[in-house]
């Protein structure tokens, strides 16, 4: 196997030797310095390259043309990052429901103020007018249960607005689906790198189903922002699916691990 590029390296190596040969009869071959230099450097290439050309093809997992594309750092990169991911997913969901809390907590106050309306047009009438001004005025009636639970409510509200949870979760999702998206694509590439195919499957038909799911809730911002309530409910609906894919695809993912560790070396 080694015989032709060595031939073609001699030959390199030769050039005013091989072109005498043809026109001249033979003589004794005059070195010069600059052909002493030509030889010296070439055989140290040849050397050097020696180690690469006797490397057998199944060492390297696709051909190694990557390079450490195909090693194992940056094949267990993906369930890394996609593990941080999920843990993000969950608190990325925990700020949107705590947003929404802030909403729904308003419209509960807004109903229990319209059931003190009648109570208090009611109180003047029932106000008599036979006693006299010098009398003293009347000790404050106690709250109704009505109204001590609109001020629990109110003060509830109050310390979700501290707690910016609108800002906190559109800056989770607009990261969760940028690095999202942005790794789906590069496990399914490193995928690629190592073996040179993809494995159609449960865990690579998951993680596509996953990655539209993050654009799709994505893309109902704009009408939830304008306050459009069946948005809100199918962004809900759309990430608690996204959430139950993830899960599903957990043993899938750690099986490919345990392969990672079979079929590559570091790095």
């Amino acid at each position: 196997m080694m015989a032709a590029p060595l031939t073609a390296v001699r030959a390199t190596l030769h050039p005013v030797t091989c072109s005498a040969s043809k026109n001249h009869p033979p003589r004794q071959q005059q070195s010069t310095p600059q052909v002493e230099t030509l030889r010296s450097t070439a055989a140290v290439a040849v050397t050097a390259a020696l180690p690469l050309l006797a490397l057998p093809p199944d060492a390297l997992a696709v051909g190694g043309e990557f390079g450490i594309l195909e090693g194992r750092s940056v094949a267990l990169l993906h369930p890394l990052v996609m593990g941080g991911l999920f843990a993000y997913t969950l608190w990325a969901g925990y700020l949107g429901w705590q947003w929404r809390r802030v909403r729904t907590i308003q419209d509960e106050i807004n109903e229990l103020k319209k059931q003190l309306k009648p109570a208090a047009a009611a109180t003047p009438a029932a106000v008599g007018a036979g006693d006299s001004s010098s009398s003293p005025p009347p000790p404050p009636a106690a709250k109704s249960p009505v109204e001590i639970k609109i001020d629990e409510l109110t003060e509830e509200r109050k310390k979700l607005l501290k707690g910016s949870f609108r800002d906190r979760h559109f800056n989770a999702g607009s990261i969760l689906l940028g690095l999202g998206v942005f790794e789906s694509v590069g496990g399914a590439l490193n995928t690629w790198f190592r073996t040179g195919k993809l494995f159609p499957g449960p865990h690579l038909f998951a993680g596509a189903a996953i990655t539209v799911l993050w654009a799709a809730a994505a893309a109902l911002v704009p009408a939830m922002q304008k306050g459009n309530e069946t948005a809100r409910s199918l962004h809900i609906a759309l990430n608690a699916i996204n959430v139950l894919l993830f899960i599903w695809q957990i043993p899938t993912g750690l099986e490919i691990v345990g392969k990672v560790f079979e079929f590559t070396t570091w790095p």
